[in-house]
């Protein structure tokens, strides 16, 4: 075991996660994950689905403010008043 890995599990004060326990979550986030779900291969690397991971948090956030800006939009060419606007209106409360 890495010194590195030795101090972050001594850091954590006392609750220690097991290498199976790491596998695990790694095996839980690339099922998440359209790009390595696909696949279904099990000989992804940990590093791999990290990466991935993070990848796909960039994407759903670019996503996320493409609609925030679309959405926007939509509210400034309406008229404030109608069902299209009330209907933005309620989804943005949510």
């Amino acid at each position: 075991m890495s010194s590195r890995r030795s101090r972050s599990r001594q850091s954590a004060g006392g609750s220690r996660i097991t290498e199976e326990q790491i596998n695990d979550l790694v095996s839980k986030l690339q099922q998440l994950l359209p790009e390595l779900n696909s696949r279904r291969s099990d000989k992804v690397t940990a590093a791999r689905v990290l990466q991935e991971t993070c990848n796909y948090i960039k994407t759903l956030q670019r996503d996320v403010d493409d609609l925030s800006e679309r959405l926007s939009e939509m509210l400034e060419n309406s008229d404030g008043d109608s069902a299209s606007a009330a209907l933005i209106r309620s989804f943005l409360m949510q």
